[in-house]
């Protein structure tokens, strides 16, 4: 997956549309990022790419920048 791909990917977990969402994006700028969208974040995680998170990984996850590195470090996004 490249790094457009995963934006959308993340606008639609959090239900906001693709141009809101950019890697400076914080997690309190995401009305969905709320105790809801992070259920269904780790959801999605799980079931698209096969990562699990601990709680340290949940609480660490403060920016889409981070949850990028995220997907950057389990090989599900690379480099366009």
């Amino acid at each position: 997956m490249e790094t457009q791909d995963a934006l959308q990917w993340i606008a639609e977990v959090f239900e906001e549309s693709p141009g809101r969402i950019n890697e400076g994006t914080l997690r309190q700028d995401i009305p969905g990022w709320d105790s809801l969208g992070t259920l269904s974040l780790i959801a999605g995680l799980d079931e698209r790419f096969d990562i699990q998170l601990s709680e340290q990984d949940i609480e660490a996850l403060k920016s889409v920048a981070d949850l990028l590195d995220l997907l950057r470090r389990h090989g599900a996004l690379v480099a366009a």
